[in-house]
């Protein structure tokens, strides 16, 4: 469902940006446009509305997997009132890194198709975004020996890649490495 009226949204959007960087102290520019134009190597992501930041404090924008920045777009897709099947129609962005993540997807659907195919077991990726399950569905699509499926519930949803044919339990999501701590009790 698109948006009734992009101009309109996207003036609000501005607005709600105005306040939050000024609020915030963050020294950051940003462009919103209405109805950007992709090259092909985006062609999963087709947002209404785009807004790309920059400046001295985009390295705080992208830290801890770009928190910050999903959290403009939650707000804003939140002040939209944009129901969950309506997310994709803003999408932020920062310094091009919707774009590098959309390939790491890419790549990480591949590696695990190859797994799946070569051990015949299921693969289970970490928990991710509704937007990010998506682009791993179909980046497997057309795969015919292959078959992706999400479970879980909110944060803790996850996508699996499966032989097509597979019957057995659902495997156990993979976490993400974390450095085991130094601590004494």
């Amino acid at each position: 469902m698109p948006l009734a009226d992009k101009v309109a949204a996207a003036h609000k959007i501005n607005d709600m940006l105005k306040e939050l960087l000024a609020a915030g102290g963050f020294k950051l520019k940003y462009r919103i446009t209405v109805d950007p134009q992709f090259t092909d190597d985006r062609q999963w992501e087709r947002p209404e509305i785009l807004i790309e930041l920059g400046g001295p404090d985009s390295p705080q924008v992208l830290e801890r997997g770009a928190e910050l920045l999903r959290s403009f777009e939650l707000l804003a897709q939140e002040m939209l009132r944009l129901a969950p099947d309506e997310h994709e129609l803003v999408s932020f962005d920062c310094r091009g890194y919707r774009a590098n993540r959309l390939q790491e997807l890419k790549t990480a659907a591949e590696v695990a198709a190859e797994r799946v195919r070569k051990t015949g077991m299921p693969y289970q990726f970490a928990p991710m975004s509704s937007r990010e399950r998506r682009i791993v569905h179909l980046a497997l699509r057309e795969q015919t020996d292959l078959r992706t499926e999400s479970s879980g519930i909110g944060p803790e949803r996850s996508v699996a890649v499966y032989p097509k044919d597979y019957k057995g339990a659902a495997p156990r999501p993979q976490l993400p490495s974390r450095p085991m701590s130094r601590s004494r009790r």
